[in-house]
């Protein structure tokens, strides 16, 4: 049901680039870069009851299931969501999002994400 979609943010992760110095040197460490921010409604919610235990398997390290039926929707274990805040950013333009995607368990209708919360400063 429309109704009962949450909005949310999500950034696709794009890969990694190396960090360069003043000279133009490279450091040794990289810069994860991610795509543009991308908007949908999505159901969200508690990581609770047989059904999503069963779905993504034994694995427990999750904090809410995201569930689309947009089988063209592109989110895998390589994005980062934000779902609790409004999308912010550092002053280096790096994303300070509160959720990762774990799994991803998709089936003819509809794809689960099971997403955990994290810390980002």
């Amino acid at each position: 049901m429309e109704r009962n979609k949450t909005p949310l943010c999500y950034l696709l992760y794009l890969g990694k680039e190396p960090v360069k110095d003043d000279s133009g040197n490279e450091t040794g460490e990289y810069r994860i870069r991610y795509g543009e921010e991308r908007r949908m409604r999505a159901s969200v919610s508690a990581a609770q009851g047989s059904a999503q235990v069963e779905q993504f398997g034994d694995f427990t390290a999750y904090d809410k299931v995201i569930i689309t039926d947009n089988m063209c929707c592109p989110i895998n274990e390589n994005t980062v969501i934000f779902l609790d805040k409004k999308p912010e950013y550092d002053r280096d333009g790096n994303p300070l999002y509160d959720y990762i995607v774990r799994r991803v368990a998709r089936s003819l209708n509809l794809i689960a994400y099971a997403v955990s919360k994290v810390e980002v400063s």
